[in-house]
């Protein structure tokens, strides 16, 4: 952190709590150099998922989960198993450059993850996201599982 005074990167954190909102960390610093006190911000940076609408709406890792579940529902996958998904998926997602990721690649995400842990939950998960209209779409989906 550089040093609103004398320009120096050299500083010290003294104090840090959240603030009112709890939304972002308040510090206090020190600088090493000129001695000065100051305060920075720190905040999380958002990420935005944008609906097939075109609204954004911020990125919620409940709806991956709730999804997931949905899917695994009378299948023998722990809600452990579930949870390190998410982790991952989220984790993918906050490394992506512009901050915004569609709810298509969203659904990609998960799907890779699901055809890997059960064919059935993959093609559950399937339907819903790729919103089936007949049949001929379910079974397409099956043969290209039933190929990969």
């Amino acid at each position: 952190m550089k040093c609103p005074y004398c320009g120096n990167l050299d500083n010290k954190v003294i104090d840090s709590r959240l603030t009112d909102s709890s939304d972002s960390i308040r510090r206090r610093r020190v600088c090493q150099t000129c001695g000065k006190r100051f305060t920075t911000y720190e905040r999380l940076e958002l990420i935005a998922v944008i609906k097939k609408d075109g609204t954004r709406q911020p990125f919620d890792r409940n709806k991956i989960l709730s999804g997931l579940t949905r899917a695994c529902i009378k299948r023998n996958i722990s809600k452990k198993v579930l949870e390190q998904i998410v982790y991952y998926i989220e984790g993918e997602i906050r490394n992506l450059p512009s901050g915004e990721i569609s709810t298509k690649e969203i659904g990609n995400l998960v799907l890779q993850r699901l055809r890997n842990l059960d064919k059935v939950a993959y093609i559950r998960f399937a339907s819903v996201y790729k919103q089936f209209d007949d049949i001929e779409q379910f079974t397409s989906e099956l043969s290209k599982l039933k190929n990969s």
